[in-house]
Order: structure tokens, then sequence, then C-alpha cells
């Protein structure tokens, strides 16, 4: 079974990315958030931890500033009334010594949905600096109408320009503290 130092451990913020892709017409649109702050408290039975994060909405990423102001709008996020979103684990399910699933809250715009992660653990070491750093990646598809964010712009032949899935990819280095 995976080992992991009992602890809490904050993820870094320069080695860990929050993104995520979107149907967009017939491609897909790639962003990240670049603020958050997310922890993860382990126990000697791993099945115990707990993670939390909370996300500033209006650091979303998308290399296009026009599209990122319309994502912070109304007709998304509404970052001035909602400025983040946020998780919260309810359970740890031990697939293997290296996967897991992470059941928790996902809080988007006061909408609160159950979601599933399927977290791979990529292991556990020293750091340059005397650190001690884990590493994980975590992956799991919501609905953006689930959360009531549902702008759209018709398109002919039953289409619409944004899909409803989100596939979100979390690539996280947490530091255990001191």
């Amino acid at each position: 079974m995976a080992q992991i130092t009992a602890g809490t451990w904050n993820f870094d913020p320069t080695h860990t990315e929050v993104g995520f892709t979107v149907r967009h017409l017939m491609s897909k649109v790639r962003g990240k958030f670049e603020k958050f702050e997310a922890s993860l408290t382990t126990a000697p039975d791993i099945t115990q931890s707990t993670t939390t994060a909370t996300i500033d909405l209006s650091s979303i990423n998308t290399g296009t500033p026009d599209r990122d102001a319309h994502l912070r709008s109304a007709d998304f996020f509404s970052v001035e009334s909602h400025p983040t979103m946020t998780f919260v684990s309810t359970g740890v399910v031990q697939k293997s010594d290296t996967e897991f699933v992470v059941t928790g809250d996902l809080t988007i715009k006061d909408v609160t949905k159950p979601v599933e992660l399927a977290v791979e653990f990529l292991g556990e070491g020293g750091d340059p600096w005397g650190g001690t750093r884990v590493g994980v990646e975590a992956t799991t598809t919501i609905s953006r109408k689930a959360f009531g964010i549902d702008f759209n712009i018709p398109l002919e032949g039953d289409k619409v320009m944004i899909g409803d899935k989100i596939n979100v990819i979390i690539a996280g280095e947490a530091v255990l503290a001191q």
C-alpha cells in the first residue's frame, strides 16, 4: 500500500496546476486557474485523509484576455458575487498502491454537487530545501450546467458553441508543514 507521512500538506502553487478543457466549436479550449489554496491532511489510515481547496475564479487564464473577461462575467462565473469555488473531500477509497478515488463536494456559484476525483499518487520524497513533498494528479469531469453555468450560442443542426462537459486536471505537489 502507498505510504504517505501523516500530517498536513500544503500545495505549492508554483508546482501545482488546476487546469481544464472544454469543447468549443470543433476544438477544445484549455485553461487554468492561477490563484488557489489547497491542503491535504493525511492520516496513518490513508482512507481517513482529507483535502480542501479554494480557487480564485478571477484568476482564470485561457491565454485570451477577452475570453477570460467573459468567463468572469455573469454569463459564466459571476466573479463579483461568487469569487471562489471550493472543494471539500468527503471520502477516500484506495484502489491500488498508487490509485485512489476521492469523493467530495464542489461548490461553484453557491451550487454544491458531489464529485469523484480519480487520483494518482506519484510518490513522496525529500526536496533540495530540506522539506518533504508528495505528488498527485487528479482528474474528473463535471457538467457546467449542473452548477448553473449554462450560457451558450446555438449553431445550426442542433449544435451549440460550448460543450457542457468540463474535464478537470489537477497536477499537484504538496509540502509537509513543519
